[in-house]
């Protein structure tokens, strides 16, 4: 099973290409609590981040920073520089039409490739919401990672048929090896996250159990087993990574799951209920209402109006 991609298909985390910048001089803008991910890729020159409360980080020729999302920041050419607020029309337009947001002053000195990532908003399990502040990896620590900025820059700068989908195929690829580099590179970086969790082998030899077979009567002591572990041991390495039990976790993915099947599927809620490891539709309801306020019927006819 692989956790990381099960994951992003259910949780609908996909990406998309926000707007290319090319800035030169004196240039600063500063974006306010954008909904998803943000993935600032530099394709050629130097840009600094900004968020509030931290240092600004300098991101060269070939290195990415994710944002997490509903994070404030700014952008600019460099540590001081004043930002002015983003030009949400001016943007649109260059969305539109598919030409780069021009900041600051000829030359072009700097180009900015922005990339967006949103997570289904009826999925509760955190890929990336649970991300506590900017993840940062350098051209030299992946090379992989700077192979695919170099396509996706070629792409945007050359548009023919097809360009479309395979802009939306890299910018896929680059958020999955983004987090490899990442995972690989910033240990110290990655406790309390779920992205994080993927670092230690238990966790993650029991996510794969759970994602594997979420209708499997699931209980500590099995996944204990199952990763030939003890009980203590999983609970323990399950809080230090996730802050939350096996068992809560279990429930929290069956939620995801059955979730976004009321909403997308005309399936029985007696149909999802078993599928998502509940052996009755009363209990189902029950567990489906303690998380979401709602029984399931209600849930999916809320969604649907």
């Amino acid at each position: 099973m692989d956790v990381l991609a099960e994951v992003l298909r259910v949780s609908g985390a996909r990406g998309g290409l926000g707007v290319m910048l090319k800035a030169g001089g004196t240039w600063g803008l500063w974006l306010d609590s954008p909904p998803g991910a943000a993935l600032h890729v530099v394709s050629r020159g130097t840009m600094w981040l900004h968020v509030t409360g931290e240092k600004p980080l300098q991101v060269q020729a070939g290195d990415a920073v994710l944002v997490p999302p509903g994070t404030a920041h700014g952008i600019a050419g460099g540590a001081g520089m004043t930002m002015g607020s983003c030009d949400r029309e001016a943007a649109a337009r260059s969305f539109a039409d598919g030409r780069p947001l021009r900041l600051g002053s000829a030359p072009v000195q700097t180009e900015v490739i922005v990339l967006r990532y949103e997570q289904d908003p009826e999925v509760r399990t955190p890929v990336l919401t649970s991300l506590a502040r900017p993840m940062h990896v350098t051209a030299r620590e992946n090379a992989q990672l700077r192979r695919t900025v170099e396509l996706l820059a070629a792409e945007l700068a050359q548009p023919q048929i097809g360009t479309t989908a395979a802009i939306n195929s890299i910018v896929d690829l680059l958020l999955v090896q983004f987090v490899r580099a990442w995972l690989a590179r910033h240990p110290q970086e990655q406790s309390g996250s779920w992205l994080g969790a993927m670092r230690d082998p238990v966790v993650r030899d029991a996510l794969a159990c759970v994602h594997a077979q979420p209708e499997h009567p699931w209980t500590t002591e099995t996944l204990a087993a199952a990763t030939s572990v003890s009980r203590a041991t999983l609970s323990r390495r399950f809080r230090s990574a996730l802050g939350q039990t096996p068992g809560a976790y279990v429930t929290q993915w069956r939620i995801d799951l059955a979730s976004v099947r009321l909403r997308d599927t005309d399936d029985p809620v007696e149909a999802i209920s078993g599928a998502v490891g509940y052996g009755s539709p009363h209990a189902f309801s029950r567990a489906f209402r303690r998380a979401r306020g709602t029984a399931p019927g209600e849930y999916r006819s809320r969604l649907r109006r």
